[in-house]
């Protein structure tokens, strides 16, 4: 299943074309805005994740990071645990991730993610600007009420 999930991954990250903007990349799978970015322009704290692993697919080390700092240690630790099981699978051994010490280190990141996550979304203000969000935003933006009486 990891390595399954890893390659699904992994193609649809080279087949999407990292947005300029940063973050909204996601986007062109169909998938809306995310909704921290259109009613609060903060970003949740996964915003920018799919465009820091398409960044990274392509080459674009700097641009992922800029992205989301802990998008490219979360790619590879996916691709370690694909690749890992894919390699258990040829030997006939089972890949264990369960264990204290990968635990440990999975509580560790997942609290690492949601702080900094956290912090981002209290201090980056004004965040927002592909296409789709400035539709969305000026759609749930409320009509001034001197238009609606002419």
């Amino acid at each position: 299943m990891w390595t399954a999930a890893w390659a699904v991954c992994t193609a649809i990250g080279l087949y999407l074309h990292p947005d300029g903007v940063g973050h909204g990349t996601h986007q062109q799978l169909g998938l809306p805005p995310c909704p921290s970015v259109l009613l609060f322009h903060r970003p949740c704290p996964g915003c920018g994740l799919t465009t820091s692993w398409t960044n990274f697919l392509h080459g674009h080390i700097g641009a992922a990071f800029h992205s989301h700092p802990l998008g490219v240690p979360m790619y590879l630790g996916f691709t370690f645990l694909g690749l890992a099981s894919l390699y258990g699978n040829f030997k006939g051994q089972r890949f264990m991730i369960d264990s204290k010490l990968m635990n440990q280190f999975f509580i560790g990141f997942v609290a690492v993610f949601f702080v900094f996550g956290l912090i981002r979304m209290a201090t980056v203000t004004g965040y927002g600007g592909t296409e789709k969000e400035k539709m969305w935003q000026a759609l749930l933006t409320p009509k001034n009420q001197s238009n609606v009486q002419n």
